[in-house]
């Protein structure tokens, strides 16, 4: 029954054990991937994803505090149509992205507004940008016959090959001014999304959905009409530019297609992009018309593709423009905005794990963890473990060097979590496995004994040392005799109550009984229990010893039991302490003279009917504390040379 028990008990530990993993375990993933992952993403992709640009044929035209110190923010709109007509006058880029959206007219300078857009009218190589609404159309943003016009002239024409329709999250477009919608030839979104986890920017919105019809982001948008493409795939896991082939990986969100930026290293300043003073250009412009020598080179822009945009810290209400990257806090709109692009030129995108790759890759990291810590030792386990973390930390920087973001430190937690839960329950148990042998194996050997083993469990051979002992013989008179008249079982109960009893008494002495012979008991006082006080503490043990005996043989006779009497016999002397036998079967015990000497000095408790006799020797440091019959010139078996010894009457308190 007790077995049954124990069995039901340790199942019942074992499940809650395994549930309290699990539990944690995913805490931990889940923590993880919403806390963690998104920071060490961000490391990976600064110190190991970003690389330098291969060329420089996309620049930056920027309006910083250098231009807003000359023309006070917000500029006027001619302004803008000067930097756009020294590039397409004088430039002669590849095209030209404007990052900036025109939600209205200026109604304090409605001629500024004309000039721009006089200026862009005949430039075909310009997108502009636009913002899509998550409200529904309104007067000022995005009503009905403005969205039928903005679909016509803007939206591209997608295959939608999804098989998982997501519902656009978009319904309209902010509103552009009429004569600045008619002026330009090619429009994409400039909306980014923030990371929930980290408010970081890390993802690009390639392509969106406004109530059915889809639109470029501003990159993309350049991209197409630089390789004058005009259809595009949209699949579950990335969008495909037919005439070019170019396929970007991502995932279909309710904001639209996304895929994970490729970043570059900050080279110039605070930009990825060789980057132009917007205010540098527009007095560049001046001086080429006047016929003089411009501050910048027209011939700089020849072939590139050009993006302009505020600086992400210009001042100005409204006209700083930044945005929190992997590389770069408050990184300038506009340069992210060439960052996609030049991802799409390239060919370079960052692709990401799945969520069921990474799931199943933790699942595995945990059980591979608990297989090794089950079938090694705990050092060998523990330097495979650590071994397969730096291997696998060094795969992790040789993946996001090739463009593929997986998880960072989830497998590493999932590992210590593993290790943490694995040790500590294979020591437990160990533990108690352990526990479980010392107790039954002190029933065998004494508790003491058993204890110095397992202190020195990996120092355990045969030999020993030299010590000053006091050996205690216990022996009980006329046992022999009296097995005869009783039954086995009814012997085995008497020695059984009598060595129960004695033990503890022994035990109080700093004793330790060495082994149970017959109906003998031997004990050892001063090893392996250092005690100075051997001798005492031996004497006081035996006369307790007798007393305890007393008491059970009162109880015994009302038993009907037969009378118990037993003598006890002690020496101290030098005797060698420690491990003796074989390589194979070693005994922790005492040899020497005087423990022969000790037995022969118990028998003789038959000659002079006593109970307790010791040793001169014991004499010597007890006699203080005793009070003694001497007996004399003994002649004591294997001794040539008489004895004295003593009949120890009372123990002194």
């Amino acid at each position: 029954m007790a077995s049954i028990k124990s069995i039901v008990k340790s199942k019942t530990v074992l499940i809650c054990s395994v549930l309290i993993y699990f539990v944690i375990f995913m805490i931990l993933i889940l923590l993880s991937w919403n806390l963690i992952e998104p920071r060490a993403y961000n490391f990976m992709v600064k110190n190991y994803t970003a690389t330098s640009l291969k060329d420089d044929s996309t620049v930056l035209v920027v309006i910083d505090d250098k231009s807003v110190a000359r023309h006070r923010w917000p500029w006027k709109r001619e302004l803008y149509g000067e930097i756009f007509s020294y590039l397409n006058t004088y430039g002669n880029p590849k095209s030209i992205a404007f990052d900036a959206i025109l939600a209205a007219p200026d109604p304090e300078n409605p001629a500024s507004d004309l000039k721009l857009y006089n200026s862009i009218k005949n430039i075909d190589n310009l997108t502009v940008g636009f913002m899509p609404l998550d409200s529904t159309a309104t007067q000022n943003f995005g009503n009905k016959d403005f969205m039928q016009a903005f679909a016509k002239k803007f939206s591209v024409n997608v295959k939608d090959n999804r098989i998982n329709k997501i519902p656009s999250g978009f319904s309209s477009v902010m509103q552009m001014p009429k004569k600045y919608f008619s002026s330009v030839s090619h429009s994409g979104s400039v909306f980014t999304y923030i990371e929930p986890s980290d408010f970081y920017l890390k993802r690009s919105v390639q392509l969106l959905d406004v109530n059915g019809h889809f639109y470029p982001s501003l990159a993309l948008a350049m991209y197409l009409m630089n390789n004058n493409a005009d259809t595009i795939t949209l699949n579950d896991d990335s969008i495909v530019i037919d005439k070019t082939g170019l396929t970007i990986p991502g995932i279909n969100t309710q904001l639209g297609f996304m895929n994970y930026t490729k970043f570059y290293k900050i080279d110039y300043g605070e930009y990825s992009h060789k980057k132009y003073s917007a205010i540098d250009i527009i007095d560049s412009y001046h001086a080429l018309k006047q016929g003089k020598k411009p501050l910048i080179n027209p011939e700089e822009f020849k072939g590139k593709t050009v993006f302009v945009g505020a600086n992400a810290t210009a001042t100005g209400i409204g006209l700083a423009d930044k945005k929190d990257t992997p590389v770069l806090d408050e990184h300038p709109g506009v340069d992210y905005q060439a960052v996609n692009y030049d991802n799409l030129k390239n060919k370079e995108f960052v692709e990401m794990s799945s969520g069921n790759e990474d799931r199943l890759f933790v699942l595995l990291c945990g059980v591979i963890t608990f297989a090794l810590i089950y079938s090694f030792p705990f050092i060998v386990s523990l330097i495979i473990i650590v071994g397969l973390c730096l291997l696998y930390y060094y795969l992790t920087v040789l993946a996001y060097k090739h463009n593929i973001a997986i998880s960072v430190i989830t497998p590493f937690l999932v590992v210590l979590w593993t290790m943490v839960f694995a040790y500590s329950y294979r020591f437990i148990i160990e533990g108690k496995n352990k526990e479980k042998i010392k107790n039954a194996m002190g029933r065998y050997l004494s508790q003491d004994i058993m204890k110095n083993v397992v202190k020195n469990i990996d120092d355990i051979k045969l030999g020993g040392k030299k010590a000053n002992v006091t050996v205690l013989f216990a022996d009980i008179r006329g046992f022999t005799s009296m097995s005869e008249k009783m039954s086995a079982e009814e012997v085995s109960m008497i020695l059984n109550e009598y060595f129960t009893a004695l033990e503890p008494i022994i035990a109080k002495y700093n004793g330790v009984i060495n082994k149970f012979i017959g109906d003998a008991v031997m004990a050892i006082f001063g090893e392996p229990i250092q005690d100075i006080n051997h001798p005492e503490n031996a004497v006081r043990c035996a006369y307790e010893m007798l007393e305890k005996v007393a008491e059970l043989r009162e109880k015994w006779l009302a038993e009907g039991k037969p009378k118990i009497e037993i003598g006890i016999g002690i020496n101290t002397g030098e005797a060698f302490v420690g491990n003796i036998g074989s390589e194979k079967r070693l005994e922790y015990t005492v040899i020497g003279d005087m423990v022969n000497l000790a037995s022969r000095i118990e028998s003789y408790n038959k000659v002079y009917k006593s109970n307790f006799l010791i040793s001169a020797s014991t004499y010597e440091v007890v006699s203080a504390m005793v009070e003694v019959v001497k007996i004399s010139d003994v002649q004591i078996r294997g001794k040539a040379k008489l004895m004295d010894i003593y009949e120890v009457l009372k123990v002194l308190d």
